[in-house]
């Protein structure tokens, strides 16, 4: 597999280190470094990541906050993802820019796909902040989104383990990983690798999906160059 360009969809949660929440210096470091050993092999790099270290809108049980209220909340914990992000990738020599679906004009450029398309072509990493810029979406659509948008190749979700597998890996010992998928069998056996939105967008974009061990040391550029398992969805 050779890519030129991606889209790499990563939890909040990442970010916050072992406890999975606020921002952890040490898990940014490691996702900078990560991003940057990627950016290497040649690949134009853009980042969704998720807010969900800062608050996880309506998944708790017993939550009153309106929806639309606890969806912009989620937004703005976004783009301070974004930000830090930026400058720990900056620290690392890789330049990299913010763009924004809500408007803050101080901290981030507004979403422009034609600019995103311009500095992914001069090697900048672009972070994508503030999901779509409205309420119902989940950051895994507005990954699909602007992966169509830029013209990405492939969408790289970042989770806990090494790909698809027909069941939890983590509770049934006999869960077998599967390494190549049709977009129709992930919504037909209901495999929650995205929401339905971010499948079906991807499916008439024709934008395989990579699903692959965020965990593990090194393995974004691992994973483009072949080295590490994952699942392909496409």
């Amino acid at each position: 597999m050779k890519f030129k360009r991606v889209l790499l969809k990563l939890s909040g949660e990442v970010l916050g280190g072992a406890s999975g929440t606020g921002l952890d210096p040490e898990a940014l470091s490691r996702v900078a470094k990560e991003i940057k050993e990627a950016a290497e092999t040649k690949t134009e790099i853009a980042v969704v990541v998720g807010g969900g270290n800062f608050f996880r809108g309506l998944s708790e049980k017993g939550h009153a906050m309106n929806r639309v209220s606890a969806d912009y909340i989620g937004m703005l914990g976004t783009v301070m993802n974004a930000l830090a992000l930026k400058d720990f990738l900056e620290a690392e020599g890789v330049a990299a820019e913010v763009m924004s679906a809500v408007e803050m004009p101080r901290l981030a450029s507004l979403v422009q796909p034609l600019k995103a398309k311009r500095w992914l072509a001069k090697g900048k990493v672009v972070i994508f902040a503030g999901g779509t810029g409205h309420p119902f979406f989940s950051t895994d659509t507005t990954a699909a989104l602007r992966a169509a948008e830029i013209g990405a190749e492939v969408v790289m979700k970042g989770t806990k383990v090494d790909g698809v597998y027909t069941a939890d890996p983590m509770k049934d010992p006999n869960a077998k990983r599967l390494p190549e998928l049709t977009y129709d069998e992930v919504l037909e056996k209901g495999l929650g690798v995205m929401d339905l939105t971010a499948i079906t967008m991807c499916r008439q974009n024709g934008l395989k999906i990579m699903v692959f061990n965020m965990r593990e040391a090194g393995n974004i550029a691992k994973v483009l160059k072949g080295e590490a398992n994952c699942s392909i969805i496409g």
